[in-house]
């Protein structure tokens, strides 16, 4: 087997971000600017060919010939794939050579960061003429760049995880975005049909490479309150010549019934929407969960993509494949597992959160810290202060890198549970710890409360049973009260009458029949199901969150 056929996995090492682009588009000064920013080494693969041949392009060409300069230039590609850590700019064409472009889709398999530039075809021609260095555009230049152009774009586009676009803007601006891409999170959620979930500052910008090329029409779907990111999503798909249908639903709870549901279904029908076409979520975790629900009941399911706008939709709703609607009965009691194509989490739109919607999705994130990841409790604990007092417009790099950790940490912990159980009928109800009874408050309450806020006094219940039947102790119960109080989470209840919960709970979607089911915690980290519990306990735990 030669070097260049190896398989990318003999090393954890690989480069940060590789940059591929026609002649002219930029990718050395961008990608030297966006590794001074970040403190990291840059490679040009041209340069590096020249230096270690000790002649330039042009002379191969000339002496060895285009088969020979590639074979040289492959070799050093993959070597640089698997030993190098900056960002590497490669040759206008080098991913036409094909043992470069399979070492390129392994680079891409491994989570690698493959961007394409693309910039104004007349613009890099004109840039990309101007230098000596160029053999393969000898004669007519304009010509033989625009052949090449033409012949090479769609194999950019297809080996691409990230595309940015320079039309019109300064280096500095690309460079920028690529820094913003390279500072991305990523969580693969495996299973039958895997996705990635990324977080980072202008995630959204990987709207066209997540939906790919299949759709034609996509639909918008968004509310009111988010109307500044839903206009920058629309640019964004149209520049990509998407043809947009744009959706506005009403906010929160009240966008998710079936008669809005209904309404999109007559566009989706009116606008002629095929198996073929696909739906953008854009909003909170209700606006998402409607969004997927009418592209997993659409044709039997079409494709759709998450972009939630609110921590508690980063964090929970938007990532997991669980969709669905309420009904006068309950809350989702009417949906389908329906995986998406992808998630991106764009921490952009975080800087208009208010607080309190902001709070409330810190009750999800304390969830995924008290059933699985100490490491979520301990950064709650130290910057809780922060968090409490969020205001969007006013974050500094330290809290923007606290906020990012825990969103990952708390995607990574569903998707640990929905990668393995995607329809909820082991291990993934355990994500619902605090539900069963934060559920029925918000359904007594007519969801005039909050879902995190719900869920935070649901689990100090859960709390409170696990510890009368002897799971927990008493300060590990307090531990809950003392860190969601900490956090701006009300941790008691004082609504409906213990019956009417209860009724509620029965209906509860981890409930087996007449068995009533919970999810609780026999340490902190570690949950169990709890089936039939005594019935005073049940009361008796209900009672000690009536406290205020």
């Amino acid at each position: 087997m030669n070097q260049s056929d190896r398989v990318a996995h003999d090393t954890g090492i690989m480069p940060r971000a590789v940059l591929i682009g026609m002649p002219g588009a930029g990718k050395t000064r961008i990608g030297k600017e966006a590794s001074n920013i970040l403190g990291i080494q840059f490679r040009d693969s041209d340069v590096a060919l020249e230096h270690e041949q000790g002649r330039r392009i042009a002379d191969i060409f000339q002496s060895d010939g285009e088969e020979e300069f590639r074979r040289l230039e492959c070799e050093l590609i993959v070597d640089d794939l698997e030993h190098f850590e900056g960002v590497l700019a490669l040759g206008g064409g080098a991913p036409m050579t094909k043992r470069t472009r399979r070492a390129l889709e392994r680079y891409a398999d491994r989570g690698g960061l493959l961007v394409y530039l693309d910039a104004d075809p007349e613009e890099m021609m004109e840039r990309a003429s101007r230098s000596g260095n160029r053999p393969l555009l000898a004669g007519d230049a304009h010509a033989r760049w625009m052949h090449l152009y033409e012949e090479r774009k769609p194999v950019f586009q297809a080996l691409s995880t990230r595309v940015i676009r320079t039309h019109g803007a300064p280096p500095s601006v690309a460079a920028q975005k690529l820094v913003a891409a390279l500072r991305e999170r990523r969580v693969l959620v495996a299973g039958a049909n895997p996705y990635t979930v990324r977080i980072g500052e202008g995630s959204m910008e990987g709207l066209r490479e997540t939906l790919g090329d299949e759709p034609v029409r996509v639909a918008l779907i968004h509310t009111t309150s988010v109307q500044r990111h839903s206009d920058h999503a629309r640019a964004s798909l149209r520049s990509a010549h998407y043809q947009v249908t744009d959706i506005t639903i009403p906010d929160a709870e009240a966008g998710k019934t079936i008669s809005v549901a209904n309404g999109i279904w007559e566009r989706l029908s009116k606008e002629g929407f095929t198996r073929s076409d696909a739906v953008v979520g854009l909003g909170g975790g209700a606006a998402t969960d409607l969004a997927g629900f009418v592209a997993a009941t659409w044709m039997r399911g079409i494709a759709y993509v998450n972009c939630p706008t609110s921590l508690l939709a980063m964090v929970d709703a938007s990532t997991g494949g669980k969709t669905g609607i309420n009904t006068p009965q309950g809350k989702n009691l009417v949906g389908s597992f329906h995986t998406p194509r992808g998630v991106l989490a764009d921490l952009r739109t975080l800087t208009t959160l208010p607080n309190d919607i902001f709070i409330e999705g810190l009750g999800e994130v304390a969830k995924s810290g008290f059933i699985m990841d100490g490491v979520i409790l301990d950064l709650l604990e130290d910057h809780a202060s922060q968090l409490r007092h969020f205001q969007g417009d006013a974050i500094d790099d330290g809290l923007r890198s606290v906020i990012a950790e825990l969103i990952e940490r708390t995607v990574s912990v569903k998707a640990e549970h929905v990668s393995v159980d995607l329809r909820e009928s082991g291990k993934r109800e355990f994500l619902n710890y605090g539900h069963t009874l934060g559920h029925a408050i918000e359904q007594l309450e007519h969801f005039r409360w909050r879902h995190g806020q719900a869920v935070s006094v649901g689990m100090v219940y859960a709390a409170e049973l696990a510890h009368l039947l002897g799971y927990l102790d008493a300060d590990e119960v307090d531990y809950h009260r003392e860190l969601l109080t900490s956090l701006g989470l009300r941790t008691s209840w004082d609504g409906g009458d213990f019956e009417s919960v209860l009724s509620l709970m029965h209906r509860d979607k981890k409930a087996r029949g007449n068995t009533l089911r919970f999810v609780v915690l026999d340490h902190i980290g570690h949950p169990i199901h709890l089936d039939d519990p005594p019935a005073d306990a049940v009361e008796e735990a209900f009672r000690r969150i009536r406290r205020p």
